[in-house]
């Protein structure tokens, strides 16, 4: 169902986007870019006529009508999808992931996602995301498994987006990558970009790319692997994979970067979202959460061991 938001200007603008999302923040809570989105849509009304741009002046008094429209239908659909909740709040929640789970529906995928499991479990997710990625903050690849945060309300997901952009969530990963790195730690600063032959694939690339920082520290070694811990500055698609490839270390079972035999490992990639430590979005209280291993990754290192 739609709704209409009616205020009377109680001074003078030269932009209609940014008067309305300091008028409408405390009430209402629509960011400056939704506020955009709905005068492009033409669901803007200034003394009854359509706004037709951002940058309309706004005099005092001016009668300015605002419709939100009714969310789209979408054939996402909930579904029973195993994951475990680690933490809930009124806020947020943090899950960790299994492998072999997409996090959210695409083209041609819109069941058998974490968001089709998320709708089955959650009765409130924040709406920032859209009808195909509610609550989803931020994501993880599919063999990707480990420590998400998804918001539950539009002022906890905008929170937290800009924490992620200010580098304000501190993410660690555990992975298994090819080979016997001989550096303790090392830093891996890299631009990535999309790959210039494959548009699924990412790459370390100075041509349409953005910078990407990994840092990363020896866990164990063994014969013809390595167990690192690795903590990301930026959050680029692939990041971690891309990297230790570029290096020549990739990671463990990656059916795209790693080796050619990986391509048929039915665990898939040894990568572990291990850490997260934020601020919580309302309270600002300090959030530290760790995932253990999955029993297959413990057992993979009981294995390069010579203990299976």
């Amino acid at each position: 169902m739609e709704k209409q938001i009616r205020i009377i200007a109680k001074a003078k603008s030269n932009r209609l986007d940014k008067y309305l999302a300091e008028a409408l923040k405390e009430d209402h809570d629509l960011s400056r870019a939704f506020i955009q989105k709905l005068i492009k849509d033409q669901n803007i009304q200034i003394n009854g006529t359509i706004a037709e741009s951002q940058k309309v002046n706004i005099a005092e008094n001016d009668e300015i009508i605002i419709t939100i429209p009714a969310p789209k239908s979408t054939d996402v659909v909930a579904e029973k999808i195993d994951f475990e909740i680690i933490y809930q709040d009124q806020d947020i929640l943090v899950i960790n992931k299994p492998n072999n789970i997409v996090v959210h529906p695409g083209a041609g995928n819109t069941s058998g996602t974490l968001v089709n499991g998320l709708l089955e479990a959650i009765d409130d997710l924040s709406s920032i995301g859209g009808v195909e990625r509610p609550g989803i903050v931020h994501r993880l690849d599919r063999q990707t498994t480990g420590l998400l945060i998804v918001a539950k309300n539009d002022k906890a997901h905008k929170a937290l987006s800009q924490m992620l952009v200010d580098h304000e969530v501190y993410k660690e990963y555990q992975a298994l990558v090819w080979g016997v790195i001989p550096e303790n730690k090392g830093i891996i600063d890299a631009p990535i970009g999309r790959h210039q032959n494959d548009r699924k694939k990412m790459m370390v690339t100075n041509k349409n790319s953005k910078h990407a920082k990994t840092n990363f520290e020896v866990i164990e070694r063994f014969d013809n692997a390595t167990l690192v811990r690795c903590s990301i500055e930026t959050g680029r698609t692939h990041q971690i994979r891309v990297h230790f490839n570029f290096i020549k270390f990739p990671v463990m079972g990656d059916p795209m970067y790693g080796r050619l035999t990986d391509k048929d490992t039915s665990w898939g990639q040894y990568l572990h979202a291990y850490k997260l430590v934020f601020n919580h979005p309302t309270t600002n209280q300090r959030m530290e959460f760790i995932a253990e291993l999955p029993q297959e990754f413990n057992d993979k290192i009981k294995e390069l061991r010579g203990e299976a």
